[in-house]
């Protein structure tokens, strides 16, 4: 009889500003290692504006482009590359609703986020995005000193 490997998938995180300045960063780390995820790597930066728009541009025609990229400038954030199964969309459902007041009870967003815009933490949506906002923060050679 065999077994099938798990396969481990990536995605990417960050803990916004509004996560950082209101001490929640242990919080949001422990109840995302509690749905399952490892950490595969973290680091505490603050985007440039250069940076900010870069990340975000897919959002560069919206209305809200220009408040996200003063509000992701605003302080420091912290991305994180997680690993689970189904990385991307476990993430999605342990995050919750955009709008924390459709956020489903329990989810980071309906426990932590402030607002609509202030919402704590970003996920990425797609394993494509995934993959391209990963290398944004972490190149593959530190990706790989860091796997176990």
């Amino acid at each position: 009889m065999t077994q099938e490997a798990e396969i481990l998938m990536q995605t990417l995180a960050i803990l916004k500003p509004d996560a950082i300045n209101s001490d929640l960063t242990g919080k949001i780390l422990a109840h995302i290692e509690a749905a399952g995820f490892r950490i595969v790597a973290a680091r505490t930066t603050r985007l440039t504006r250069g940076e900010a728009e870069a990340f975000y541009d897919i959002h560069r025609e919206r209305p809200f482009f220009s408040s996200l990229v003063e509000y992701m400038t605003s302080g420091p954030c912290m991305p994180l590359v997680l690993e689970h199964e189904r990385a991307v969309e476990h993430l999605r459902t342990v995050i919750g609703a955009t709008d924390p007041t459709e956020a489903e009870d329990g989810t980071i967003r309906k426990l932590y986020a402030e607002s609509k815009e202030r919402n704590a933490i970003h996920a990425s949506d797609s394993e494509a995005n995934a993959a391209i906002e990963i290398a944004f923060f972490f190149s593959t050679a530190e990706l790989k000193r860091l796997s176990r």
